[in-house]
């Protein structure tokens, strides 16, 4: 049963990222009709006529777009972990300056016959870690030096094994492609929003231009059609902030349970959890890269439903139900057990 459910995931990952990558042309088409749009409405030509023309110039801006877009695509493919590294601050180091970090990993991927990924370091106090990279000679394995300070062998194991979980499942490769594509979307968006606000002043002037006798138009129509391409902005940035949340917060459930298959010991990703609770935080760690983490605070309710992460409090209950695992009893006092 274990094995199905680790291939059912590493199955759902690959169909995620195809329907990524399904998804990105449909919304990169969507911000170019807007452009076009755009253009349309600096004419100040009239709303019906606006849209069926913007159409008519859709196929004049959709190759520079797709150029453009691939071109993003292959250096971000060639250069992808040397960016997250740079911008998480991650340096690599090696097996003389981490011995108990390298030996720790290198045990996990002999047992299993996996490649060893680069270990990285961030020198921040907070406790976390994350994997990342889109093929094998890229993959790396991240974490602060708060979690190697603070955690025991045991539980910096079970920290490891579940970012090795990561890349077994594909979860890595996935998370990278997910990164990309919203910073596409929101980069796109931001600088046309901004090129707007900047001929903002110039729309909806009477234009001098003239036919058949009548002055085009007081520049209503050119208001609205402008309206219409922010609206096809934020609808982009929208969609693409909800293909991120649709990277299920499952994959953090599958990788605590990927831990313990690889360690055997449900009670240290518990005990390290527990550590990690509420001392994640990196303050100046990247937005787009927040979901790689191991956590950053998951949410419980409604808001629930917006984040990228479950709460820790319910990855300890599943270990518990469904691992054996066992929470750390607090100590006893003279009084009885000491509150945590």
């Amino acid at each position: 049963m274990r094995t199905l459910g680790l291939r059912t995931q590493i199955w759902n990952n690959a169909l995620k990222s195809i329907l990524l990558m399904a998804g990105f042309p449909v919304l990169l088409l969507l911000i170019v009709y807007g452009v076009s749009v755009l253009g349309v409405a600096l004419e100040d030509q009239e709303v019906i006529p606006g849209l069926v023309e913007a159409g008519r110039r859709l196929p004049r801006y959709v190759p520079i777009a797709v150029v453009g877009a691939l071109a993003w695509f292959a250096v971000a493919y060639l250069i992808n972990t040397r960016v997250v590294r740079v911008m998480t601050g991650a340096t690599p180091v090696t097996r003389e300056q981490e011995p108990r970090l390298h030996n720790l990993l290198e045990n996990l991927c002999i047992s299993r016959g996996l490649a060893m990924p680069r270990l990285c370091v961030i020198e921040t106090d907070a406790l976390n870690a994350f994997a990342a990279g889109v093929s094998r000679p890229q993959y790396m394995i991240a974490v602060t030096r708060g979690l190697i300070d603070t955690l025991d062998d045991a539980e910096l194991e079970a920290v490891l094994g579940h970012e090795l979980s990561h890349i077994r499942n594909g979860d890595a490769r996935l998370m990278m492609v997910a990164a990309v594509f919203v910073g596409i979307i929101s980069l796109v968006s931001d600088q046309f929003g901004r090129l707007m606000r900047l001929f903002g002043n110039g729309i909806g002037r009477p234009s001098s231009s003239s036919s058949g006798g009548r002055e085009k138009g007081s520049g209503g129509g050119a208001l609205l059609l402008i309206l219409v391409a922010i609206a096809c902005f934020l609808l982009a940035r929208l969609l693409a902030v909800a293909i991120r949340l649709a990277i299920s917060r499952r994959r953090e459930f599958m990788a605590d349970a990927g831990a313990v298959e690889l360690t055997r010991n449900p009670d240290a990703m518990i005990a390290a959890l527990r550590k990690i609770e509420g001392r994640s935080t990196i303050a100046d760690a990247p937005t787009q890269l927040r979901p790689m983490y191991i956590d950053v605070g998951g949410r419980s309710g409604f808001s629930g439903l917006f984040a990228t992460h479950p709460p820790i409090a319910d990855r300890i209950d599943a270990l518990v139900r469904y691992a054996g695992g066992r929470e750390p009893q607090p100590a006893a006092g003279p009084w009885g057990p000491v509150p945590r």
